[in-house]
């Protein structure tokens, strides 16, 4: 693996935290740390950014994991892969809500653990995965005042801005979710959030804009659109109530 996926493991278990680190290691994966509590968990991910975490649900101390996924989805935008061993269902709902990839009830096979990690790296490789070998058609976005030309399967289809729920950045490109499709762009959020029309639109974390006439839900730390839910980091939480105040 010529450039390794770095992985970040919270689990208060030390025999079983390394254990997966050894897995891990013995894959061919990067193991960026191994980290017992969710507080320290979040103090390093503001630091640096893996490429997944997997996260124990029940971490001893002040937060558990499904707490530590939420405020860590509030600064950065990592795949959560759930370990858990309390298969009560509170604890599942409580999870689910932060639509984390998947979960791995403990104690796991080395097998199970390895084919989630590669589902979730194929997945993500195929998202971002565009053949420009058969086409001259441009990958940036046209933007027009009521819509917006996007590539898809080599050609370039008309998207009602209307119709777009938010727009998701991961590293150099960006996902736009609408309630029919879902369209990947090889773009930065920060490039396509200046083509934007502002009027309805809004940058609410590094990693999302959102529709703001689509917010169904607005809760204080984030708000649900088409059943997602969206942190809003604090430095746009003033602006996008003023915002609301003004629609």
């Amino acid at each position: 693996m010529d450039n390794k996926i770095n992985i970040l493991i919270v689990e208060d278990e030390m025999i079983i935290a390394a254990n997966i680190s050894l897995i891990l290691s013995n894959l061919g994966y990067e193991v960026m740390g191994l980290v017992p509590r969710g507080e320290e968990a979040l103090v390093l991910l503001k630091e640096n950014t893996p490429d997944i975490v997997l996260m124990d649900i029940n971490l001893k101390g002040t937060i558990d994991g499904v707490e530590t996924v939420r405020q860590m989805q509030q600064f950065c935008d990592v795949p959560v892969i759930y370990l858990t061993a309390n298969n009560d269902e509170e604890s599942f709902n409580r999870a689910k809500e932060t639509h984390p990839f998947a979960f791995i009830a403990k104690p796991f096979k080395k097998l199970d653990l390895q084919r989630t990690i590669e589902l979730l790296i194929s997945q993500k490789k195929s998202a971002i995965k565009i053949d420009d070998t058969t086409s001259e058609i441009p990958t940036t976005p046209y933007v027009l005042d009521d819509c917006i030309f996007v590539r898809h399967l080599n050609n370039m289809v008309k998207v009602a801005i209307k119709n777009i729920f938010y727009i998701e950045a991961e590293r150099n490109y960006c996902r736009i979710f609408t309630q029919a499709k879902e369209y990947v762009l090889v773009i930065t959020l920060k490039d396509i959030e200046k083509k934007l029309p502002s009027k309805h639109f809004m940058r609410i974390h590094r990693s999302f804009i959102i529709n703001l006439s689509h917010i169904n839900e607005l809760g204080s730390t984030h708000v649900v659109i088409s059943k997602k839910m969206i942190p809003i980091s604090k430095p746009y939480k003033e602006q996008l109530l003023q915002r609301l105040n003004t629609i």
